[in-house]
């Protein structure tokens, strides 16, 4: 027991500076010079196994190998790679078919976790386990990678003169002191104990209980926010709808910031320029859209100018950034169980650098389907800007007489 305490101390000392081969050497050769019992103790001292100190008991009888080899040639075991040929090209074609060219490949249309190209590669004959997938993908540069959002399609070739014509036109109103608003609707949200992305501090084990699949409640119905962002004052309006996102809903919800907003910070404002999107309820082509601005101007006096960013751009339109983002943050993991909690949370939304939001509730209706007749759009004085004139139009408050 005395040799063994002694070997196991020598062996802590020592084997953790050596290779594989010379750790078998040592411990056979303290094993030989032990004599019987020397392969056992030297085991349970060194921790190596019985076969691997016998091997290093042949070694020692055996010709030197050539520094600083420490296996003879062709010793370890054969990759896997190299006892099945296929392997590699059979693993490539089930990650990228089509660029393979197998568009039948039984992985084409899954997730293609490594269980499951380790099954599909056994279904094929071939033999290799998950990990062993893993680790030839790595070997072959392939890494887990998520979707990277950079084809935007085509792009208008004056897209780039449209931001810049956008640019100057807000430039000039502010510098007059005039109104410039941001208008969009955000994204509709279901009403009702539904998830919400994000997490807020709630007591240890009292996480808030929300239903389990998200669809409509047909009472509680879904929320229209609509939001009008004030660019100079860095203030918001949200009218909060419970219908349809029409044309007519998107102007109440700017003649609403005006009688509750706009009109009490520019008492000497005679015109406003909304920047929109060309999409959704505020789209350049809607007709009913440029009636009810008409209309709008008609109440108010103001002379009306729109200027609608490039399709597929909506993602630059300032509110998205200066005011949705907020609100988006502000109710982060609270489920929106009633138009009421919305309201309440898009007025409560705040930032250090001032941005203040009052919101309200729209319980009126707007149909889907209204139509504007040839007669009714000509009656709207729609004065074309020079540039893009379908993108850029003024709309005047009263008919300009001929």
């Amino acid at each position: 027991m005395l040799i063994d305490r002694l070997l196991e101390r020598k062996y802590v000392a020592l084997l953790c500076h050596l290779d594989e081969r010379a750790r078998r050497l040592v411990v056979a050769a303290d094993a030989q010079v032990v004599g019987r019992g020397g392969v056992s103790a030297a085991a349970w001292a060194s921790g190596l196994s019985r076969p691997t100190i016998h091997k290093g008991l042949r070694e020692l009888g055996e010709e030197p190998l050539s520094a600083p080899r420490i296996r003879r040639a062709g010793g370890g075991r054969r990759r896997l790679r190299d006892q099945q040929p296929g392997l590699v090209r059979a693993l490539e074609q089930l990650i990228e078919p089509t660029a393979r060219g197998d568009p039948e490949s039984p992985l084409r249309w899954t997730c293609k976790s490594t269980r499951q190209l380790a099954a599909a590669l056994s279904k094929q004959g071939y033999r290799v386990s998950h990990p062993t997938v893993g680790a030839l993908l790595t070997e072959l540069e392939y890494s887990l990678r998520a979707n990277v959002k950079t084809i935007e399609g085509a792009q208008h070739p004056d897209r780039d003169g449209q931001f810049q014509y956008i640019n100057r036109q807000s430039r000039v109103f502010l510098r007059k002191g005039l109104p410039v608003i941001s208008v969009d609707t955000k994204k509709k949200e279901l009403i009702g104990r539904f998830a919400q992305a994000g997490r807020e501090w709630r007591p240890r084990g009292r996480p808030e209980l929300v239903k389990v699949h998200d669809f409509v409640d047909p009472e509680l119905g879904r929320a229209i926010p609509y939001g009008i962002y004030d660019v100079g004052q860095d203030t918001g309006w949200v009218s909060v709808g419970c219908d349809h996102d029409t044309a007519s809903f998107a102007v109440e919800s700017i003649r609403r910031w005006w009688r509750r907003m706009g009109q009490s910070r520019y008492p000497e404002a005679n015109a406003l320029l909304i920047c929109a999107d060309s999409g959704g309820s505020n789209g350049y082509r809607l007709r009913l859209w440029k009636t009810e601005l008409y209309r709008f101007a008609q109440e108010t006096g103001l002379r009306i100018s729109v200027c609608h960013f490039p399709p597929g751009t909506s993602k630059w339109n300032k509110i998205e950034h200066s005011l949705f983002s907020h609100i988006t943050m502000n109710w982060r993991g609270r489920p929106l169980v009633s138009h009421d909690v919305i309201v309440k949370l898009i007025a409560s939304t705040a930032t250090r650098t001032g941005l203040r939001v009052r919101a309200s509730l729209d319980a009126g209706k707007y149909p889907q389907g209204v139509k504007v007749t040839n007669d009714e759009l000509q009656q709207v004085p729609i004065r074309p800007h020079t540039f893009h004139g379908e993108w850029n139009y003024t709309i005047e408050s009263t008919v300009p007489e001929l």
